[in-house]
This record gives structure tokens, C-alpha cells and sequence, in this order.
């Protein structure tokens, strides 16, 4: 039986996260997944100021729900979904997901997710950190969200920016439970 995963893109800056992410879900090419996409208010726009692209194109490989949509499966834990990304997390988005706030799609799967105890990860993307910020971080990572922040790694030594951008994806699909090809430390040394 396949994974069930929601992904979420917010408004926050860092679309090319949330592109690369998605190009590798479908290059790992698994029929029996289930993929659900939602994108905030903002993300659209924020996605085609800094891809230069219009998200659109997505559909043809991924179903996409409006954020109003709450006949969407993922709304309902009687559906089954295992796995949410929010990616890239505005801290907004976090403070309404922490404060208990269900009013879109986004924090009602987000809601969905904590209460049946799956695996939510939040891809933030903020710097720095206010004391709220940090604050709502720790109390989602309490009720067992996952708090990874779009910090790129260098240990293994990246010569692009897609290099730089990779090292956070690959992170991310690890936590996921996704088996991929990224760079592991210090694997295959002795």
C-alpha cells in the first residue's frame, strides 16, 4: 500500500523548494502514492515572482484542491493520509496551525493530521526568528510536528544553487520516508 501525502505551498519566499520537491515526488514515479496539493492565498503569486513560472502545469502530474476546499479527502482523518508537508512554511501559516486555526485547507489538514498522529513536517522559512515564532515552534514540535527549517547544508561541498536547494529537499524526503539518492554524511567511508 502507497504512501498518502499532502503538500502544501504557502506564501512564504522560497518557492523553489517546494518546485524541486515536487519534481522529485513525481520523478520517484510510485503509482500506488496518493498526492494531494494545496497552495495558499499568497503562494501562487509569490511562485510566479520568483520562478517566473505560473504553478499551473503542475496538475498534469499531481491533484490540486483549493484552499477553500474542505470536501477535499485530507480534511477528514477517515481518509488516511500518513504525511503532510508545508513547504515552504510562512509563520503565519505555523502560528495558525499552532493557535489551533482551521480556517483553509492548509491548517484544517495540518489540524487533521496532529490529531491522528501522523507525521507533519513544516519546511520554515523565516530569518530570524522572533520570540512568537519560537514559541509556536516548540508548541507544534510538542503536539509531534516536525520543525525543519529551509537551512541549506555544505558538508557536501554544493556547486550550484539547485546543489544548495537539493540539500534541503533531499532532508525533507528523508523525513518523509522516502527513499532517495541524496547525499548522505560520511556514507560509504570507512
Amino acid at each position: 500500500m502507497g504512501k498518502k501525502i499532502i503538500v502544501a505551498i504557502t506564501g512564504a519566499s522560497g518557492a523553489i523548494y517546494a518546485k524541486s520537491f515536487l519534481e522529485k515526488l513525481h520523478l520517484l514515479n510510485d503509482p500506488s502514492n496518493t498526492y494531494g496539493i494545496v497552495f495558499s492565498a499568497n503562494a501562487r503569486e509569490i511562485w510566479k515572482y520568483e520562478l517566473g513560472t505560473n504553478p499551473d502545469y503542475l496538475a498534469e502530474y499531481f491533484t490540486i484542491y483549493e484552499k477553500g476546499d474542505f470536501y477535499a479527502p485530507f480534511a477528514s482523518g477517515s481518509a488516511g493520509y500518513d504525511t503532510m508537508i508545508i513547504i515552504p512554511c510562512s509563520m503565519g501559516t505555523l502560528g495558525r496551525i499552532a493557535s489551533g486555526v482551521s480556517d483553509d485547507l492548509i491548517t484544517r489538514a495540518a489540524d487533521v493530521i496532529l490529531k491522528e498522529r501522523k507525521k507533519l513536517i513544516l519546511v520554515v522559512r523565516e530569518n530570524p526568528f522572533n520570540l512568537i515564532h519560537i514559541k509556536n515552534m516548540t508548541l507544534l514540535t510538542e503536539a509531534g510536528a516536525i520543525i525543519s527549517p529551509a537551512s541549506p547544508s555544505f558538508y557536501s561541498l554544493p556547486q550550484t544553487i539547485d546543489d544548495l536547494i537539493d540539500t534541503v529537499v533531499n532532508r525533507v524526503l528523508d523525513l518523509a520516508g522516502f527513499e532517495n539518492n541524496g547525499y548522505k554524511w560520511q556514507e560509504g567511508k570507512k
